[in-house]
């Protein structure tokens, strides 16, 4: 993995970020969400800016401002094409339970729900496009919850991923004694599955010797 990491720096550079912050704008932008959250995307920037390849402040800002800005394309989308886009091929692949979820969520929470929606792939992928075809305010209402929630996950979503590789030495030191525990569980695990084998097999095992007894005394009378 180091080898790797490092043949990626040497080669790293402006297409690496547009990539990575692509994944996050397309997420809600073309629905992608529903296939790759983008949140993944971002994971791995955060890894690939504690490892040196990415600088961390950058794919932050980048993270932000795509996530921003796909929420706001599909809003536009939705907007303009909403009730085409359900009833096109990608919306009957949604499927309407999804889409019934979402205008659910969307009517309970209000504005509220661009920002909440963001803790859910599914939802970062819909909330957008359905906030643009209820004609949701943009400026006063999505835009400030969009900024909100984008700057939060964005930037969470890649300080989760420098924290998570940071922490990958402390996670592997404590690995090396892992196999003994849970060694020990599968141990005890298949002695109690052998027990309650036995335990089962045992009444039926008297059964048949009794049964066999009878015949035989019947046999010789």
């Amino acid at each position: 993995m180091t080898e790797f990491l490092q043949e990626l720096g040497t080669h790293g550079g402006w297409w690496l970020y547009a990539l990575l912050g692509g994944l996050a704008f397309a997420e809600a932008a073309f629905l992608l969400g529903m296939v790759l959250p983008g949140e993944t995307a971002l994971l791995v920037g955060g890894f690939l800016a504690h490892a040196g390849v990415l600088d961390v402040w950058v794919m932050g800002v980048v993270a932000v401002v795509c996530a921003i800005a796909g929420d706001s394309v599909g809003y536009e989308f939705g907007r303009h094409f909403g009730p085409a886009l359900r009833r096109s091929r990608v919306g009957r692949w949604v499927g309407p339970h999804r889409w019934s979820a979402g205008d659910a969520f969307l009517l309970r929470h209000g504005g509220k729900a661009v920002f909440i929606g963001r803790a859910t792939a599914l939802l970062r992928a819909l909330v957008p496009s359905m906030a643009g075809m209820a004609r949701m305010p943009y400026r006063r209402v999505f835009l400030p919850w969009n900024a909100a929630g984008g700057l939060l996950w964005g930037a969470g979503c890649v300080a989760l991923g420098y924290a998570f590789a940071a922490s990958l030495p402390t996670v592997e030191k404590y690995l090396r004694l892992g196999p003994i525990p849970v060694v020990g569980i599968v141990v005890i695990v298949v002695v109690a599955l052998e027990i309650r084998r036995r335990r089962r097999e045992r009444p039926a095992l008297v059964g048949d010797i009794l049964d066999g007894s009878v015949e035989q005394s019947s046999g010789q009378s």
